[in-house]
């Protein structure tokens, strides 16, 4: 895929779908809610999780070829770039979404910051490298939705 090219905003229903997590630091831990939020069917794996989300299945074990198995969609948010790469690799050989937090080249969508309000939903990305931009974005997107009446 081109470096710079735009990725493609799709909405999809996630309600029942089944979404693997590797991992449970900060990162994940905010994947996790939003998926959970959009009604996904989410299991979590990770040796070790702060503050586990009620109503994830959660495999106390690190990561192990296979665990990607039946998912809709993967997310790979390790402090390990191994085990990253390992599940961006076997989700591009199943034919499964992932998100790879460590690398955009080696996922297959980016995950957006979500902005909801008034019955309305908003994503906002960018190409990869501008955090903090996306971040500002999000923010006022969400004063103007929850501004419309």
């Amino acid at each position: 895929m081109n470096e710079a090219a735009y990725r493609f905003p799709l909405f999809i229903d996630l309600s029942g779908k089944k979404c693997v997590v590797i991992g449970g630091g900060k990162i994940a831990l905010r994947r996790i809610g939003v998926l959970l939020s959009f009604g996904a069917d989410v299991t979590v794996i990770a040796p070790a999780c702060e503050a586990m989300p009620e109503g994830v299945t959660f495999l106390n074990r690190t990561y192990q070829p296979g665990d990607l198995a039946g998912a809709f969609l993967g997310v790979a948010a390790t402090n390990d770039r191994e085990v990253n790469r390992q599940v961006g690799l076997e989700a591009g050989k199943s034919g499964i979404f992932v998100s790879v937090a460590d690398r955009k080249e080696e996922s297959t969508f980016f995950f957006p910051a979500i902005c909801t309000g008034n019955g309305l939903v908003a994503g906002v990305v960018s190409r990869g490298e501008e955090h903090k931009k996306t971040a500002a974005a999000a923010r006022e997107i969400r004063k103007v939705l929850e501004e419309l009446a």
